[in-house]
């Protein structure tokens, strides 16, 4: 991206995105690894100065099982998903609100990003049902099984005025996955879908999921396999096959983002340097890239 040509390439694409939206979510993977993070955060910098208008939203699943390990809670996740008692409700308030929402803001503010911490309960921003008990299919045996979910929400509305706000005054909203359920109620949602919806809602160009892993393998044993881009069929194709626990939910919240009306969604390495970077400004791309059709 520093020499010549890669800003020739990029020349193209700087015109087509700026003004526009990107909500690029950050796995709990980068959040832990200060070295990613920095570099992450530097290029959503990069991003901010071009004018792109970016939203950034945030799990945090290893940090607070790492603190309900801590305080003696179990954690339990059923097909990549967490399983939310009321303890592990306020271990995600802490981690989530708490520690990696200000961590985050802290790195954006030593590049002086101007930008606001929020999760889904301000402005009931993300409003939420909780997940009824349900029946699911364990795909390696076939099986079923009973399973309660406690305090998780499904995403019933998205009030994206406050973010919009706060996008025409150049702020960088930091948004936590915690939602409103109602009556007091907060509800834990899946940070993926939780960035799905916000695209959506907010008319986004392209959703960006970054991870621990460089896109979506053919083979989820060869890191050799990464698929550089494919259509809402190969997606189901994939998901209804090789794909794995957390990955299968990735490709869940892409396909809902391009269903919604979201031209390109990403599932790119938040590891590697300049990654992000490469995916939106490059021919090559640097994961997978998935479109409609």
């Amino acid at each position: 991206m520093s020499s010549i040509i890669g800003l020739e390439q990029a020349l193209p694409y700087l015109r087509l995105y700026k003004q526009q939206v990107f909500v690029i979510k950050l796995g709990g993977g980068i959040l832990s690894d200060e070295d990613a993070l920095d570099q992450v955060v530097t290029q959503v910098a990069l991003l901010h100065q071009l004018n792109i208008r970016i939203v950034l939203v945030h799990g945090g699943g290893p940090q607070a099982t790492l603190m309900a390990e801590r305080l003696g809670i179990p954690v339990k996740l059923v097909d990549g998903r967490r399983v939310t008692d009321l303890e592990t409700l306020e271990v995600a308030k802490m981690v989530f609100n708490g520690k990696l929402n200000t961590e985050v803001l802290a790195k954006l503010n030593t590049l002086q990003v101007p930008s606001v911490g929020l999760s889904g309960i301000d402005s009931r921003l993300i409003r939420a049902v909780q997940r009824p008990v349900q029946k699911i299919r364990d795909k390696e045996n076939g099986t079923e099984k009973i399973v309660d979910f406690g305090y998780v929400g499904d995403i019933q509305e998205v009030e994206p005025s406050l973010v919009l706000h706060l996008l025409r005054g150049s702020y960088v909203p930091v948004i936590s996955t915690l939602a409103d359920g109602g009556e007091g109620k907060v509800l834990n949602v899946n940070a993926d879908t939780v960035a799905a919806e916000l695209a959506i809602a907010l008319e986004a160009t392209k959703l960006l999921l970054l991870t621990q892993v460089a896109g979506v393998f053919e083979n989820p044993e060869d890191t050799e396999t990464v698929i550089s881009q494919m259509n809402l069929s190969r997606l189901e194709e994939i998901r209804n096959s090789s794909a794995q626990g957390g990955m299968r939910v990735k490709l869940d919240a892409c396909r809902t983002a391009l269903e919604g009306g979201v031209s390109r969604a990403h599932i790119i390495s938040g590891l590697e340097p300049d990654s992000l970077l490469a995916e939106i400004f490059t021919n090559e791309g640097s994961g997978t890239l998935i479109e409609e059709s």
